[in-house]
């Protein structure tokens, strides 16, 4: 585990380059009006785990449970699903099971962001096509496909399939959709980390007293840039907001220790939705001024709470676990680095379900 301070808390200009890069959205209410006209749309349950608090030597440790997001299992559901019904709202069509016909969103997918581009586009008419790395389980592959995506393979990993979506889009004319943002392309990734609020509002309303302590799990980053962002609005400074990233793929830790967005170097972790090796750059615009520290995980460490997580009702896959396994592996020594002790009140995100 490598903890980093972030010098450059509470700036907007940390990070070289990024002058014309936006920060995240807070604007909540654009995201509860939309979402308010889906019946699927109910918030996920916050869980006071007990057992894990005593595991991890702290007075509370609550958990956001995403498994259970408008039936797509993740929080992902929020994001891709919700640019898309934006877009077709916008048409001001007055069949909605319509709007987008003859539209084609293209993206890649290491997980559960295809699904909700897949879902999105189905509820909308619009076609779907997703991108997945050869590693990526053919299971995954069928998950899509049920959800009417068109499934492609291309490339070893994830940065292959989104220069390949990519490449699909520019000579198709089909809608990029892309969970992280790149100089050129900053609209549809900002407004689906837009999406992500709601989890985040919700958190509010369930937790019985602020945190002490906020762990947030980070692939390119846009959940957590977009939860740190509203935390930050409306806890302002009292909790401590830490990221957490896999050993193999610090990208966003890396760039706050150069200064500016650099791509991580390393090999293929278990925590597959978070193996990403290039941060987008309106979650590290964001998580550079609202987080106050960046910590690696080794693939190990959270592999090896996923039992205790399991006997207390949260199974989960090493992605989801990433933000619990911190607080419930660090040495004293770690603690102490992180300013956890029996006083500590702890909010973690369970970000997806376990895979059958």
């Amino acid at each position: 585990m490598e903890i980093l301070t972030n010098a450059g808390r509470g700036r907007e200009d940390a990070i070289a380059g990024l002058e014309d890069v936006p920060p995240p959205s807070v604007d909540v209410d654009a995201v509860l009006s939309l979402l308010g006209q889906c019946p699927a749309a109910e918030p996920t349950p916050l869980r006071e785990a007990t057992g894990l608090a005593r595991s991890a030597g702290v007075q509370s440790f609550h958990v956001k449970d995403e498994r259970t997001r408008m039936g797509l299992g993740s929080f992902k559901a929020l994001g891709a699903a919700y640019v898309v019904a934006r877009e077709a709202m916008e048409t001001g069509s007055d069949e909605p099971a319509r709007a987008l016909e003859g539209v084609t969103y293209v993206t890649a997918s290491a997980g559960n962001h295809g699904l909700s581009v897949a879902a999105g586009a189905r509820i909308f008419g619009a076609r779907a096509v997703v991108y997945i790395a050869e590693t990526v389980p053919e299971g995954f592959a069928d998950r899509l496909r049920a959800k009417g995506a068109e499934v492609m393979r291309a490339g070893a990993d994830y940065e292959a399939s989104m220069a390949a979506a990519q490449a699909a889009a520019e000579a198709n004319g089909w809608r990029l959709l892309s969970d992280s943002s790149w100089p050129g392309y900053m609209v549809r990734p900002w407004r689906l980390m837009e999406g992500y609020l709601a989890l985040m509002e919700e958190v509010f309303a369930q937790m019985p007293a602020p945190p002490t302590h906020v762990f947030l799990q980070a692939g390119v980053g846009g959940l957590a840039a977009a939860a740190a962002a509203l935390a930050r609005s409306v806890w302002r400074d009292g909790p401590a907001i830490v990221v957490v990233e896999p050993s193999q793929a610090a990208a966003l830790q890396g760039s706050i220790r150069a200064g500016a967005a650099v791509q991580a170097r390393g090999g293929v972790s278990s925590m597959g939705r978070l193996d990403c090796k290039m941060p987008s750059l309106i979650a590290l615009k964001g998580l550079s001024r609202d987080a106050d520290v960046f910590v690696t995980i080794d693939d190990g460490d959270v592999e090896g709470v996923l039992p205790l997580l399991a006997n207390a009702g949260l199974a989960t896959t090493p992605s989801g676990a990433a933000g619990l396994a911190v607080p419930l592996t660090a040495s004293a020594a770690q603690k102490s680095a992180l300013g956890l002790g029996p006083q500590s009140r702890i909010l973690a995100i369970l970000s997806e379900e376990a895979e059958a």
